[in-house]
């Protein structure tokens, strides 16, 4: 596997693989650490430490500081409806069998008497609406859908991606989700948008207002669930 991976294939990589390990390690936190660290503060922790690592490797995401241009006011406009559909969409498709397992780890930022942790919730947000939208559009989208095609996936441009590529990237994103339904939808839309536009920043606009308005949506319907 190593030797399929260049430098620029790592930078995508290895960011997610620290968000996945952080999260793990969050949903098992032994209760017997909960008086030294809340679990929920791990999540913060993790934000912390994948917008270092994106900080660190964002020479390689040459993509993103070459792909501005390419975000016409129609692309923009296609971005942020296809995220607000995409939200809507994922709040509804929540029936039993639309649900795969269930996470590892909730996040209920309140107290005991029943007042917002607003510093939890903070973090959360930010790192739902700002980080993963980044974190996860360079792995999904720009590296692993592309590398499908080719494992040189920097000489694949988006808009000749496969509809294998689409699919098989499509349906890794949906085994990270418990709402894999949701998960389907929100996969080939993104894909879609980076297919269509040929920008990155399409699909990382468009998940960023998916995340950014859910965030919102469940604060102030207290609809913990879905975090």
């Amino acid at each position: 596997m190593s030797q399929m991976l260049n430098r620029a294939a790592w930078a995508r990589v290895l960011p997610f693989v620290l968000f996945m390990v952080i999260l793990a390690v969050r949903g098992n936190w032994p209760a017997s650490w909960q008086a030294v660290l809340d679990a929920k503060w791990v999540y913060g922790i993790g934000v912390l430490v994948v917008t270092g690592a994106l900080y660190w490797f964002w020479p390689q995401y040459t993509e993103l500081q070459a792909d501005q241009r390419k975000m016409s006011r129609m692309n923009w406009t296609l971005s942020i409806a296809v995220g607000l559909v995409v939200f809507l969409l994922w709040i509804r498709l929540t029936e039993p069998w639309m649900i795969l397992g269930s996470p590892t780890a909730t996040f209920r930022p309140v107290n005991e008497d029943g007042s917002l942790q607003w510093g939890l919730i903070l973090f959360r947000w930010v790192g739902a609406a700002l980080m993963v939208p980044v974190m996860e559009e360079l792995f999904w989208r720009s590296f692993l859908m592309r590398w499908v095609d080719n494992p040189d996936f920097e000489q694949v441009s988006p808009r000749t991606a496969s509809l294998k590529a689409i699919a098989l990237s499509t349906f890794a994103f949906t085994l990270a989700h418990t709402l894999w339904l949701g998960a389907i939808v929100a996969g080939l839309a993104y894909a879609w948008l980076y297919k269509r536009t040929g920008s990155l920043w399409a699909p990382v606009v468009a998940h960023a207002v998916t995340n950014g308005v859910l965030g919102i949506w469940v604060v102030v319907w207290g609809q913990w669930a879905f975090w």
